[in-house]
């Protein structure tokens, strides 16, 4: 069968106008790559000139939307055999769309230009398309016969989009690094489609060099390179109260039971708060570990993080989100007295801030001042590897800054709050804070990665008062 083959993963532009262009470009590179449509017999004057027009990347918008049923018919009529057509990543403009305002506009191209390729149309042997997004649901293919849609939660196919486990052993096996299994477990396995674990296949060996077996075995957030982070970039931007909580209890490895709508669209996310997290489990930022029957396209799902790398993802964007709201010079002044041990300045900065910026009501517990710091910590993150509620040694820390420069300093910084401190109370709250860093050994994993100096820091609030022990 002549295959037709569009993937739409690099068409991410900022305007309508910009997106129809890149299309285009990669409608007319389709035609080109059928060159031997120029020379047939069999197709007439007209039908070249047609060809000639889309592979010169002249057409306008009607051109283009005509663009599939027009490659189909000719190569139908070149080969005498109806076409194949593959589509990847088919919502990927449209998500743009949704983010960058120009929604309809796309929306109402995908629907003409797929509608001419897969409905009705007599050129076509089959046709399949990924995607994140269910089709039903965008009224794009409204009226579409014969379609059948396999989502995450379905079981068909479930083991040919990502690697297996046993694919993964052999791998590693081949490349000489069977005793970084568990590792690539911890890292790059976890997802869950149908009744199959899946391994992220970008992370562990794909795109452009950029994954775990090029870079010698080490372990890093690769997503980062691969894809964008606009879906939980948005999540995070209007997360009310409990979305923000329940997401903390994701970074600490726990779970939730919620409704998941398998047929979710971008506009949902806007509308209707609690759609986020069927968008973050069909988008790869959450994993299902368990589901009732459906109902529908409805799930009551219990869902978690699938990996170490997704839980980075969070923590840089959610970090993205805290520095927005608190000025650079105030964090350089905490990086500098971090860096410097400089107890005196980095309580004085603290206090200062505390003092300008938020109010009694505000500074209500140790979980806000946890997201304080974290967000001062942000504007390190070219230096450090920053994480936050890990396990380690006998516990979890509330900070932990690996140095990515051999040369600085790792840091750990544990966090307490407690009301009506006396200076005091306060003091002795900030050195049961060190105790507790040296207690429960929280340095092990910072010594384990060969960092020689590790800079401990106990800092005890009390509404916007503080102390500092190291």
């Amino acid at each position: 069968y002549p295959v037709i083959f569009l993937t739409f993963k690099d068409v991410k532009s900022m305007t309508w106008e910009e997106t129809f262009q890149k299309i285009r470009r990669l409608i007319s590179l389709e035609f080109i790559r059928h060159n031997e449509l120029e020379t047939s017999s069999v197709l007439t004057a007209y039908e070249k000139e047609q060809y000639h027009l889309l592979a010169k990347d002249s057409g306008d918008e009607v051109d283009c939307q005509m663009g599939l049923q027009l490659l189909s018919l000719l190569l139908h009529k070149h080969y005498g055999r109806e076409c194949i057509i593959i589509i990847d990543e088919y919502d990927t403009p449209i998500q743009q769309g949704h983010t960058c305002n120009f929604y309809p506009e796309i929306v109402n191209f995908m629907r003409n230009f797929f509608s001419g390729g897969l409905k009705d149309n007599p050129h076509l042997a089959f046709g399949f398309l990924t995607g994140i997004l269910r089709v039903a649901k965008e009224s794009i293919f409204s009226g579409l016969n014969n379609l059948k849609i396999n989502s995450i939660l379905d079981e068909r196919y479930s083991e040919y989009f990502g690697f297996t486990s046993d694919e993964v052993r052999e791998m590693a096996e081949y490349y000489s690094a069977s005793d970084k299994y568990q590792e690539l477990c911890d890292w790059y396995d976890g997802y869950r489609f149908g009744n199959t674990e899946i391994f992220n296949p970008w992370s562990v060996i794909g795109y452009f060099n950029i994954n775990y077996i090029n870079e010698h075995c080490s372990p890093q957030a690769f997503w980062q390179s691969t894809g964008s982070n606009d879906i939980i970039r948005e999540v995070l931007a209007s997360a009310t109260p409990d979305i923000m909580e329940r997401l903390e209890l994701l970074m600490k490895g726990e779970s939730f039971v919620t409704h998941i709508d398998t047929g979710v669209i971008y506009p949902q996310i806007q509308n209707d708060p609690s759609s986020v997290y069927s968008f973050l489990l069909v988008a790869g930022y959450l994993k299902a570990v368990s589901c009732d029957q459906p109902y529908g396209e409805d799930y009551m799902c219990e869902v978690a993080l699938p990996n170490k790398e997704i839980s980075f993802v969070y923590s840089k964007e959610i970090l993205s989100q805290l520095e927005n709201i608190i000025p650079r010079s105030v964090a350089i002044s905490i990086q500098e007295a971090i860096y410097k041990a400089d107890i005196d300045s980095l309580q004085k900065t603290l206090e200062k801030f505390l003092l300008q910026t938020i109010s009694f009501h505000d500074a209500a517990d140790e979980t806000f001042y946890h997201g304080l710091i974290l967000g001062m910590c942000a504007v390190m993150d070219n230096s450090y590897r920053i994480t936050s509620n890990r396990e380690a040694g006998d516990g979890r820390f509330d900070i932990q800054m690996l140095p990515l420069n051999k040369r600085l300093p790792g840091i750990l910084i544990e966090l307490k709050a407690g009301k009506d401190r006396s200076e005091t109370q306060l003091e002795d709250l900030a050195n049961v804070a060190l105790q507790q860093i040296n207690d429960r050994a929280y340095s092990v994993d910072l010594q384990a990665m060969n960092v020689t100096s590790i800079i401990k820091i106990g800092i005890a609030f009390s509404g916007k008062r503080t102390r500092i022990a190291a």
